[in-house]
């Protein structure tokens, strides 16, 4: 859970079939903080319905341990293998329903704009990814690429989320 009241933990989500990254931030006001990141693996090997139900049980298992209040995932994007665009919906609609089911709100966000947000360019690359996120959450040793992006995913939802709860709080004030 998170240490007071005035702090929101975020769950960040990359989702893939053979891995899915995952990342834990606390806010406070303008201030991150990493709490914990990983990656939930699947066996290629395995029969589709017993990696989603991997991938499911460990992000549930996520949610359990760190008690998240709010969750984001990357949105899907269309590559030119449909198969791979279709096993990376199957395993994104998967991490959603295991958020959902654990009554999270989950925002989305395109990978242009997750770069975007961290690094101030839609197209950087992982070096650069890793290179901000790690100067952004000092603290955090990241696992894997994956936990990098989930983390960025995080991070910006942090960031997305603090400017609309400052209009709704300003609206508010003049209602």
């Amino acid at each position: 859970m998170t240490p007071n009241s005035n702090t929101r933990r975020l769950l960040g989500l990359d989702p893939g079939l053979t891995a899915t990254g995952w990342g834990i931030v606390d806010v406070t006001g303008s201030r991150l903080v990493h709490v914990s990141n990983g990656t939930v693996k699947s066996n290629a090997k395995d029969a589709l319905s017993d990696r989603l139900a991997m991938l499911h049980d460990g992000i549930r298992a996520i949610i359990e341990a760190h008690g998240p209040d709010e969750a984001a995932i990357e949105s899907v994007f269309v590559s030119k293998d449909g198969q791979a665009t279709l096993k990376l919906g199957q395993a994104r609609g998967v991490a959603i329903l295991a958020a959902a089911q654990a009554g999270l709100d989950v925002a989305e966000y395109a990978p242009n704009h997750i770069k975007k947000s961290v690094v101030g360019a839609g197209h950087a690359d992982k070096r650069q990814m890793m290179a901000m996120v790690t100067m952004l959450l000092p603290q955090c040793d990241p696992h894997s690429e994956h936990s990098i992006d989930a983390l960025a995913v995080a991070i910006t939802h942090a960031h997305g989320s603090a400017g609309a709860a400052r209009v709704a709080a300003a609206v508010g004030a003049k209602a």
